[in-house]
């Protein structure tokens, strides 16, 4: 019979199941070797298609990388390839500068630009408003992640994504958005956290910029993909992925890289994301 892992005790403490539903790893410590060597195999740029992040490749100037990232992010639900085809579309309307082109154009002339555009729940006036927001927020604070950083300084990190979030709502002049989400009601946030392991995290894959805020404070994205490899793992047996089901899997992960929990998230959800690794592939790497 296979050894099951044992939960970390901050998890098991929680009510949930002491034992893993992940059968084939007998320690942490060995876990986390199958991870990095995960990790070092395929957080790679030749990875990254088809995911948004690769949008924010175009850019160097990180006030433009901010803009990319907060539409890739935001328009990041539904099938990849249509997601793909919508920030693409948005973007390239931005020209070679989304910051500076947001920063010489009216609302007015952005609403116009983008009467037609409409993905799922998203329309063109919305993206329109949160873009002019973020753009004037950038004017007004240098760079959205300073605006981050300093509700961080005063707040903490949850309450910080809270404030950002209300902030440039209420900037952009709206009362609900498709694309912006908040932890305070109770959302896995899933599309938030992405946008922020983005800017936040600098590797192979991850292109970074927001140096003053800690890789340690991160949340990690609970897409499917990852949902299923948490529950795979054990670090959840929560039924719907919720901000408590976030708070689960990444201390979980924390576990493993306590000042990077976010780290193999996206080599964990190239299982599911590209068509030539799939969840059995998945179980197969980590089996023993």
């Amino acid at each position: 019979m296979q050894a099951l892992l044992r939960v970390p005790k901050n998890i098991a403490a929680r009510g949930h199941a002491t034992l893993c539903v992940f059968p084939l790893k007998e320690s942490i410590n060995t876990l986390k070797d199958s991870l990095e060597n995960l990790y070092n195999r395929f957080n790679r740029r030749e990875f990254v298609h088809p995911d948004p992040l690769e949008y924010l490749y175009r850019y160097e100037d990180l006030c433009d990388r901010e803009i990319a990232g907060l539409v890739a992010s935001g328009l990041a639900y539904g099938r990849v390839e249509q997601i793909l085809n919508a920030a693409g579309s948005v973007l390239d309307e931005l020209g070679s500068s989304p910051s500076l082109f947001l920063g010489e154009t009216s609302l007015e002339t952005l609403l116009s630009l983008f009467g037609d555009f409409k993905y799922r729940f998203t329309r063109g006036s919305e993206i329109a408003q949160i873009m002019k927001a973020a753009s004037e927020l950038q004017l007004e604070y240098g760079c959205l992640g300073n605006l981050l950083n300093q509700f961080v300084s005063s707040k903490g990190y949850v309450e910080a994504l809270n404030l950002m979030i209300s902030t440039i709502m209420r900037k952009a002049d709206l009362s609900t958005s498709s694309m912006l989400s908040l932890p305070s009601k109770g959302s896995a946030c899933k599309r938030l956290n992405l946008w922020m392991r983005w800017m936040v995290r600098s590797d192979d894959v991850d292109p970074g910029g927001w140096d003053r805020i800690e890789t340690a404070m991160l949340f990690v994205p609970a897409d499917t993909h990852m949902f299923r490899a948490a529950k795979f793992l054990g670090f959840t047996s929560r039924r719907t992925a919720d901000w408590r089901t976030v708070e689960e899997i990444t201390e979980g992960f924390r576990t493993l890289c306590p000042d990077d929990p976010v780290k193999y998230d996206f080599s964990l959800t190239r299982f599911g994301i590209r068509d030539d690794l799939d969840m059995n592939g998945l179980q197969k790497e980590l089996g023993s």
